[in-house]
């Protein structure tokens, strides 16, 4: 059986880490380089980078950023925000990242995902879906920038074109739980996880160790990626594996410490 993995995530704004609920009232985290080396350290089994202010101000993610982190990791290593074309993605490769993540400008061409696809291959493409649910059809949709802007996209439908156009992978956020901690969005989760062949990153609502245990159990997702509980060592990765290997779920112990 395949190892569930437990992912942090760098929200990173002027090139400090921050956080706050539905990407709004953000508060300030840390530094993101000694961070990432604190949780390499701690046993994460990926690192995600996301440049969240990057796609709104109309520039590209900060390359020196990812290079100092990508210094002090040894762990795989995605990278998004402000991502649009191949040359964006050759120079964050060449800059230390394993992954790209993409959204914004994915939705707006989806051809960009195929060209990925075909230049860097598949398992170096991910796609970042921010999904709201939509009270009056009763549906996910996909947010824009940031979370800034609605759609009127089905987050379900565009999990199934953007895998089939060569997304490897898919980060999968819901936009109304992000920073609540009140739990992973399980039945969009378990939609989506069950309706493709690529592994989906859960995000948005972990506040608990039950919340992990849920989402890959009920929600059948391959990964959890949380921020604020790791930044502000709520639950420290090493006892949310220790807590979750103990649930019998299949957890990578790493970096040298014990069960």
């Amino acid at each position: 059986m395949l190892t569930k993995r437990i992912i942090p995530c760098l929200d990173v704004h002027d090139g400090r880490t921050v956080k706050g609920v539905q990407f709004q009232n953000l508060r300030e985290a840390g530094d993101p380089v000694a961070l990432a080396d604190r949780y390499t350290k701690d046993g994460a089994d990926e690192l995600v980078f996301l440049d969240i202010s990057a796609t709104n101000e109309g520039r590209r993610t900060f390359a020196e950023l990812v290079t100092e982190i990508a210094g002090v990791v040894n762990i795989p290593f995605t990278v998004g925000g402000g991502i649009r074309t191949t040359a964006d993605v050759g120079r964050m490769l060449e800059s230390g990242a394993d992954k790209i993540s993409v959204n914004t400008a994915a939705i707006e061409n989806p051809s960009l995902l195929n060209e990925l696809a075909s230049e860097f291959g598949s398992q170096c493409v991910v796609i970042a879906i921010d999904a709201r649910y939509h009270v009056p059809s009763s549906t996910y949709r996909l947010s824009t920038h940031g979370g800034s802007r609605m759609t009127e996209i089905d987050a379900h439908q565009w999990a199934l074109e953007s895998t089939d156009r060569g997304a490897g992978e898919i980060l999968l956020t819901s936009m109304d739980r992000d920073g609540t901690k009140a739990g992973f969005e399980i039945e969009l989760t378990r939609t989506i996880s069950e309706s493709v062949t690529v592994p989906v990153i859960a995000s948005g609502g972990a506040g608990t160790v039950a919340h992990f245990a849920e989402v890959f159990g009920d929600g059948n997702a391959d990964a959890g990626l949380a921020a604020s509980i790791f930044h502000y060592d709520e639950i420290p990765i090493p006892e949310l594996k220790r807590s979750l290997h103990q649930l019998g779920i299949p957890i990578r112990m790493g970096n040298g410490w014990r069960i």
